[in-house]
């Protein structure tokens, strides 16, 4: 009796472009099997690069929520709530835990906090409704500031 593994890897090949999820699991079964002559090697390659592009999209994406509320907690203190802190300390959670699972981002850290603050500097124009020209044109942040500057809840009254 065949292993469920060999019988997967025996079985007829499922079109990347028709079933990915059958795909992925047929090749899976054959990377297992060291089927290596049944592989997909274009589409495998492509698949694994696209994990990377989707683990440095979901880092980007912690950053700029971050910095969308750390632009909207300096420009609007009077709005401050605490779902942004919330969001903030949230998103931070997630930056590091990013991180964390794949060490090799941190050295794209500078190349990807300008992309998220792009579109950050976008978002807190439009959902504070001041003009873009409010917002720096570069992020005024550093990494380590992100990470760490405190954000008090409630925040400290400001008027005598």
């Amino acid at each position: 009796m065949a292993s469920p593994k060999r019988s997967v890897v025996e079985t007829a090949s499922t079109a990347y472009e028709a079933d990915l999820s059958a795909w992925a699991m047929e090749q899976a079964a054959r990377l297992r099997a060291a089927a290596w002559s049944r592989l997909d090697i274009d589409n495998l390659a492509d698949e694994i690069e696209d994990a990377a592009r989707s683990e440095r999209h979901a880092l980007t994406s912690a950053l700029r929520i971050i910095l969308l509320h750390l632009l909207k907690w300096d420009h609007q203190p009077e709005r401050r709530t605490r779902s942004w802190a919330e969001f903030i300390r949230m998103q931070r959670l997630a930056v590091q835990d990013r991180l964390d699972d794949s060490p090799s981002l941190n050295r794209q850290i500078g190349e990807l906090l300008p992309r998220a603050y792009r579109r950050a500097r976008i978002e807190a124009a439009g959902e504070t409704g001041l003009d873009d020209a409010v917002f720096p044109a570069a992020c005024p942040y550093g990494f380590e500031e992100l990470m760490t500057r405190e954000i008090p809840w409630p925040p400290a009254s400001e008027g005598p």
